[in-house]
């Protein structure tokens, strides 16, 4: 499909709308994009985000994404050090995997604090607090010497570098058309995925030869340069038209360092837990727990066995622990080509199916997470099955398993955060929230049992718990939506 056929497919869904504006902006809009039938229609001025360049959309895109990778990065960056970790502080395997799941719960729950700031402030200020906060707390990660205060300086990294892994969902939904979203959601959702398999896979390489705090020191540095990017060329993507109109009267240097609250609305107590609110919709509820089961399964529990079991069993050192997520890493690029990309065009389908004239109902890129739903099952059960096949021989079997479980992970990831954001735009950033919350909360808890029923139960037996609560509580949602799902939003 070339880009003018979209946009033609575009222009019909949406020409009820479009009639409605002045000669004036139709005829910007078709300036500015080629077409005035957009979904939402962007105002008349360039600080509008969804009128920016695409380099510029791009840029700050990839800065926010990379920022949102960082989140689930640091959760995950010591995960191939987990037996220097333990030797080092003298505490058990399991206890340092505490260290992760710790962290887990605090990204997952503050955001419900960063939400109301970013609505008031704009999201550019909080993002440069929490890289420079997070550079800070974690150079006090590295001089830690002590299980407590390694604890607690993890947690606040975690609580500083969280924003961007939630309200980046409206991020992405300031700058972009509707029509555009599944791609771009898509990258920023694979970057959030990519951040727990990438790190182990570089850090397994350096920890045996600089030592486990380097780990620290790499994270502090990377934050101090996404400091310096982010303030020099991210803009602020929360726009209220009137608001930010003294902006066009300043230079590039001034908008740099001019920092103003952009809502006037007072923040109050209730705002904080507004996102958890969010749970009353059916079509956030829906998508949040089916998402999180897939997490749980294709993400959390292949990330934290791998690190405890294959030492143990195989002898693999922290460079051979890391090579480990190499599956992982392959298989969530090669999902989001699907959930992603495929997704939009599959969207594009459907409005040619009736003739053009409609736009196609969200529920409608759902049947793309049942190829997700599928291989993460499939990929779950070959990983735990072959752990337990190949005894203490190993082979790639269990890694392949991991790498179709990623792809599963991600297709699902991107579908039902765009599906949500879909059905309540005006709320993307309080969706995200919730989303991230639920799945995060769905990972801490995670590590607590996984161990305990593995040991019980065995591999083969923990395959047949995963697939049956991932059916149960991943595929009967997303039919109940598919079903009911337009009902619920009128």
């Amino acid at each position: 499909m070339s880009g003018k056929d979209e946009e033609h497919q575009v222009e019909q869904a949406f020409a009820p709308e479009i009639e409605s504006l002045s000669s004036e902006h139709r005829d910007y809009l078709i300036e500015r994009h080629g077409t005035c039938e957009l979904e939402p229609v962007p105002s008349m001025s360039t600080l509008d985000p969804l009128n920016w360049s695409k380099s510029k959309k791009i840029m700050n895109l990839a800065l926010v994404a990379f920022h949102a990778m960082m989140a689930t990065f640091t959760a995950a960056s010591i995960q191939s050090a987990f037996v220097n970790i333990a030797a080092d502080l003298d505490i058990g395997m399991n206890q340092v995997s505490y260290l992760v799941s710790l962290v887990i719960a605090v990204l997952g729950g503050a955001p419900l604090f960063w939400r109301p700031i970013a609505k008031a402030y704009g999201c550019r200020p909080v993002f440069l607090i929490s890289l420079f906060c997070s550079m800070i707390c974690n150079i006090g990660c590295g001089l830690s010497h002590s299980y407590a205060a390694m604890c607690a300086t993890r947690a606040l990294v975690a609580f500083f570098i969280s924003p961007a892994a939630s309200i980046g969902s409206g991020v992405v939904s300031d700058m972009f058309f509707k029509h555009q979203r599944g791609r771009y959601m898509g990258a920023w959702t694979t970057m959030v995925t990519l951040g727990v398999p990438i790190a182990p896979f570089i850090f397994g390489f350096a920890v045996d030869r600089v030592g486990y705090r380097w780990i620290y020191w790499t994270l502090a540095i990377t934050n101090f340069v996404q400091f310096v990017l982010y303030f020099f060329f991210g803009a602020e993507t929360r726009y209220l038209g009137a608001a930010l109109a003294e902006e066009k009267t300043r230079g590039y240097f001034g908008r740099l360092l001019h920092f103003r609250r952009i809502d006037p609305t007072p923040i109050r107590v209730i705002d904080f837990i507004s996102p958890l609110l969010m749970g009353r919709h059916l079509c956030i509820l829906f998508p949040a727990i089916s998402y999180a089961m897939v997490f749980l399964w294709a993400s959390v529990m292949t990330s934290i066995e791998i690190p405890q079991v294959f030492p143990e069993r195989y002898g693999f050192n922290s460079q051979q622990v890391g090579y480990q997520f190499a599956g992982i890493i392959i298989g969530t690029l090669l999902g989001e080509q699907i959930g992603g990309f495929m997704s939009d065009k599959w969207m594009w389908l459907a409005r040619q199916r009736k003739g053009g004239h409609t736009d196609a109902q969200p529920e409608f890129r759902l049947w793309i997470s049942y190829i997700g739903h599928g291989l993460t099952i499939c990929g779950v059960v070959v990983f735990l099955v072959q752990i337990a096949a190949i005894g203490n021989h190993w082979n790639i079997t269990p890694i392949i398993g991991a790498a179709i479980a990623a792809a599963g992970n991600q297709i699902v990831t991107t579908v039902m955060i765009t599906y949500a954001v879909d059905c309540y735009r005006a709320e993307a950033a309080g969706v995200g929230v919730f989303i991230i919350f639920v799945r995060q909360m769905w990972g801490f808890i995670g590590p607590f049992w996984f161990p305990e029923l593995i040991e019980k139960v065995g591999m083969r037996e923990a395959a047949a718990v995963a697939s049956c609560m991932m059916v149960g509580v991943s595929i009967v949602p997303t039919m109940l939506l598919q079903w009911k799902g337009r009902s619920w939003r009128s």
